[in-house]
């Protein structure tokens, strides 16, 4: 690729935004177009700030990136305003891609970003750079949506990629990470994102492509294997059923790359279980491979009726069913529940509740989170998660106990934070 600019990325390294900039790093690491661009990891900002000035002065063209959550939105958009402070007006390109950004364009760009990646980001981010690198206006690379005098000018977005063709991290930069082996999720949780960025669907990565770079994780020296995927029981399938034999030849093949040394973590954060999904035989199969000892499961509500609305997918006896399986088989469930969410009654709640201590008497725990009413899925417009009195006394009892656990309490905040900047719908 000829080459008439100095380009450098500048990737806003933190957590949980680091899990997508991982991918995107390998994505341009592994093209041609890395050739030409310095990448740089910055964790914090004043870490930010001096990769950016070091940059700019080596002569660089820069482009700062950022990826969040709807939670992590406002963090994201005070450190651009900290960073455009202290730049005192020399010129980088800011951008912005996630979840967020794509459910809620317009009101990112309004934080002050240049352009919002929207769709997914491998694609659009290396014609950007390849633009840049060739002393092409970057603005108008396809996907990427900007504002003109104050409109917003979307231009396409991201489609989905096959995973194979591109690296799940950036091992060339010594950034390495959990590996994504699916992609988007067919059960469509009316509180979720995942299936509204990526859509209803499934991709995988290959057996043999997700062994490979279990090689590379370990010839780096890293021992640990985590795994990135929405629902880990549906590898190798296209709808609801399991294929065992797909998961049994995909983790054995990770056993055999990952070498006697290494240890393989599935089932637990940040690849949780479906209920339905927990059956004697799936088990079985987990305890030949995996080092967990617990099992992340998705549990929601303790409510028949609310299971139905969120599209859950399951009834309260499965998840009953999941927790005692996970422990006669030596796992330590971690069910998932959802607080204050749309449409809950007095009597939704204490179903929720009961729920909660017959898990726990069980041998479960209960990771307690607050509702979030998340841009880009069907809750949106509901209202923000909300937890009474009694219920919090209850919750805070069960923590007491060591049965509970969670940030739901902060994620009340959260939620009333994410309610208060959405935008009306045009």
């Amino acid at each position: 690729m000829a080459s008439s600019n100095k380009v450098a990325l500048v990737l806003s390294y933190q957590y949980p935004g680091k899990y997508a900039l991982t991918v995107l790093a390998g994505a341009v690491e592994a093209d041609a177009v890395g050739q030409h661009v310095a990448l740089r990891f910055p964790r914090d900002r004043e870490s930010l700030l001096a990769s950016v000035l070091e940059c700019l002065d080596a002569g660089y063209q820069v482009a700062v990136a950022w990826s969040f959550y709807s939670a992590s939105f406002p963090a994201a958009a005070e450190e651009l305003a900290w960073l455009r402070e202290r730049l005192g007006g020399r010129e980088v390109l800011c951008l912005a891609g996630g979840v967020h950004a794509t459910a809620e364009t317009e009101q990112t760009l309004r934080a002050g970003f240049d352009l919002v990646g929207v769709g997914e980001g491998e694609v659009i981010l290396l014609e950007l750079l390849r633009r840049m690198v060739r002393g092409e206006e970057p603005r108008e690379t396809r996907g990427w949506s900007r504002l003109v005098e104050g409109r917003l000018v979307p231009r396409g977005r991201g489609e989905g990629v096959v995973l194979d063709a591109y690296p799940p991290f950036a091992p060339g930069h010594a950034k390495y990470g959990a590996i994504e082996i699916t992609r988007g999720c067919i059960y469509a949780c009316r509180f979720c994102q995942t299936p509204f960025l990526n859509k209803a669907r499934f991709r995988h990565r290959s057996v043999e492509n997700i062994a490979h770079w279990v090689r590379v994780m370990r010839a780096a020296g890293k021992r640990d294997v985590r795994f990135i995927t929405p629902t880990s029981m549906s590898y190798g399938t296209q709808d609801e059923t399991m294929n065992l034999e797909a998961i049994d030849q995909m983790l054995g093949a990770v056993r055999e790359a990952a070498g006697p040394e290494g240890r393989i973590f599935y089932g637990t954060f940040p690849s949780e279980v479906r209920p339905e999904h927990v059956t004697p035989e799936a088990l079985v199969l987990l305890k030949r491979y995996v080092r967990n000892d617990n099992l992340i499961i998705g549990g929601q509500s303790g409510s028949e009726r609310v299971l139905q609305e969120m599209h859950r997918g399951h009834d309260v006896e499965t998840v009953v069913r999941a927790a005692s399986l996970a422990v006669e088989h030596g796992f330590v469930p971690n069910v998932d529940f959802i607080l204050g969410l749309p449409g809950e009654s007095s009597e939704d709640i204490q179903a929720t509740l009961a729920l909660m201590r017959r898990l726990a008497d069980l041998g479960a725990k209960v990771h307690g989170h607050t509702f979030m009413p998340l841009p880009g899925t069907p809750y949106r417009d509901a209202p923000p998660g909300a937890v009474d009195d009694d219920t919090r006394r209850e919750l805070d009892r069960l923590a007491s106990q060591g049965r509970l656990y969670g940030h739901w309490k902060q994620q009340v905040q959260l939620a009333q934070g994410i309610a208060t900047r959405r935008q009306p719908r045009r």
